[in-house]
């Protein structure tokens, strides 16, 4: 059996065995049919919310044994992870693996660790990495092994219901790359990101809601979920906006919640930017490495306090390769409570730094958390939110190693 058909037996019998499966299931499934195209061992790692550390998936017969991680800094595997990179790793007894990042589209979800004494990584390794990570986002929404696994601590109700609503941390396409983050992973209240394509148009959506609990989740869920409802009846970002506000009114009354918002459009084809701000920090647009500018727009009152303000559409021709973020005070302003904040011109030039090391998006944003959290010794006491949006102008080639 030549090594190819090895391959399509492998995928064919793991795509089948996957419509009545489970997530817990995966492990058992992959080392079996990875040896159709003669994988030894086979295991899969995925990573925690915070992207610190990358769990093994156990086997329903197997979770009474210890548990096994990995460090993300300071591990080999954690740099193929940092990277998305295959790296190969010799055992105890001379034996070989290769570590290959699990991606769904450009998000990272961890590694698959395979034996194989190969020079190079095993084709039929990256291929079983594609479809095991595919499965593992078509099932973990059912699979509270998956939530299990990947926290490493409490989540409070607001935080639960938050990242249940919230898109992926990462998104690409030729045209634009996509990343985000939001802290206190596990106690996170009133901010929410949204994003999604339609056509050409690339929508984005920061909101802050007023305080830090369950109430202030409702109100940043609302919302999030009336923008949703009034963006797909094609209503454009001031329209939107009006009737977020008339929601959130209707539901808490005028002025009891209120929520901080940027909205914006991208087209995709053109590269233009077309944003209202209702009373939220403003976007910062890096261009060729450098802080080209802070996006202004005359304000309107937040959602919710209803008081009289105009709207004002705002538009930015950005080039190929500019970078925009998108972020919440909780960034900027995080350790305001020890009188030394972390600040914007630290954030930028983080991002800056990190942007010219040719990192992709997500690990630059999970290395800005970790020094913000690292800052104020691990501990927020505010929600902090970044989305880092870069266009790559319209019909870009693929993307480079090590970009998406």
């Amino acid at each position: 059996m030549t090594e190819s058909s090895g391959t399509e037996r492998m995928l064919v019998a793991l795509l089948e065995a996957s419509h009545t499966s489970t997530l817990e299931r995966l492990p058992a499934l992959a080392a079996e049919y990875g040896a159709y195209a003669g994988l030894g061992e086979v295991a899969i790692y995925l990573a925690d919310l915070q992207q610190m550390t990358l769990r093994r998936l156990r086997s329903p017969d197997a979770r009474d044994q210890p548990a096994e991680e990995l460090r993300v800094d300071g591990s080999l595997g954690g740099r193929a992870f940092q990277e998305v990179r295959f790296l190969p790793q010799s055992g105890e007894h001379g034996e070989r693996h290769w570590w290959v990042p699990l991606l769904d589209g450009t998000e990272r979800l961890g590694l698959l660790r395979v034996r194989s004494d190969a020079d190079d990584v095993p084709p039929a390794a990256v291929h079983l990495a594609s479809l095991v990570a595919l499965l593992v986002v078509s099932q973990r929404s059912q699979s509270d092994e998956y939530q299990r696994l990947v926290r490493s601590r409490p989540m409070n109700v607001a935080a639960e219901m938050q990242w249940q609503l919230l898109p992926a941390l990462t998104f690409a396409t030729p045209e634009v790359t996509l990343g985000a983050v939001i802290e206190p992973a596990y106690e996170v209240g009133g901010d929410v990101f949204d994003y999604a394509l339609y056509g050409d148009t690339l929508h984005l959506a920061v909101f802050d809601a007023m305080g830090h609990d369950v109430s202030a989740g409702l109100t940043a869920n609302l919302a999030m979920a009336a923008s949703r409802n009034h963006r797909r009846q094609d209503m454009d970002l001031t329209e939107n906006s009006h009737a977020i506000e008339r929601v959130l009114i209707s539901e808490f009354g005028r002025g009891t919640r209120f929520v901080t918002a940027v909205m914006a459009d991208l087209n995709l084809r053109t590269g233009l930017l077309t944003w209202i701000n209702r009373g939220h920090p403003l976007p910062v647009l890096i261009r060729g490495g450098r802080w080209i500018t802070t996006l202004t727009c005359p304000p309107a009152h937040p959602l919710g306090l209803d008081l009289g303000l105009p709207v004002t559409v705002c538009q930015e021709q950005l080039e190929p390769g500019d970078r925009l973020l998108l972020y919440t005070d909780g960034i900027v302003e995080a350790g305001a409570a020890q009188g030394h904040e972390f600040g914007l011109a630290r954030f930028v030039d983080f991002i800056i730094r990190h942007s010219t090391s040719s990192l992709p998006v997500p690990e630059t944003l999970r290395r800005l958390v970790k020094s913000i959290l690292d800052y104020h010794d691990g501990k927020l006491y505010d929600d902090a939110t970044v989305v880092v949006t870069e266009w790559h102008g319209f019909a870009g080639s693929a993307f480079p190693e090590g970009r998406s």
